[in-house]
């Protein structure tokens, strides 16, 4: 059981870690969500988002061997995940680079369910 919440963490933190590309510049921007950045004030902000999501990735993967961090993961995840998702979906119309990190936070979702439902498990038998 253990394996696998670790499993999940890891790969939620690899989902996470994708757009860190993006802080390169925006050239990279344009090829993760397929829209043209031409203002800085843009760039900057997208560019800082992609840092963030390193820094939250890289706590997955982190909390993925610290079982004790394993709670503030799952919540932090399912903020995160849910969060865009539901943006997504009340917005809708975006174009097919951002589809894909529609289906990309799909298995996230699916990752921390699984992986938050091991935690509970294993913490019910103990």
């Amino acid at each position: 059981m253990r394996i696998l919440i670790s499993l999940m963490l890891i790969i939620t933190g690899i989902i996470h870690l994708l757009p860190l590309s993006g802080v390169l510049g925006v050239e990279r921007l344009s090829a993760l969500y397929g829209t043209a950045f031409s203002d800085p004030n843009l760039v900057i902000l997208m560019r800082h988002r992609a840092v963030l999501f390193g820094l939250l990735g890289l706590f997955f993967i982190a909390a993925a061997f610290r079982p004790t961090w394993q709670p503030l993961a799952f919540a932090a995840g399912f903020i995160s995940v849910v969060s865009f998702l539901w943006l997504a979906w009340s917005v809708g119309g975006y174009n097919a680079q951002l589809g894909r990190v529609v289906i990309a936070d799909l298995i996230a979702l699916v990752c921390l369910i699984v992986g938050s439902m091991g935690y509970h498990r294993l913490r019910r038998r103990a």
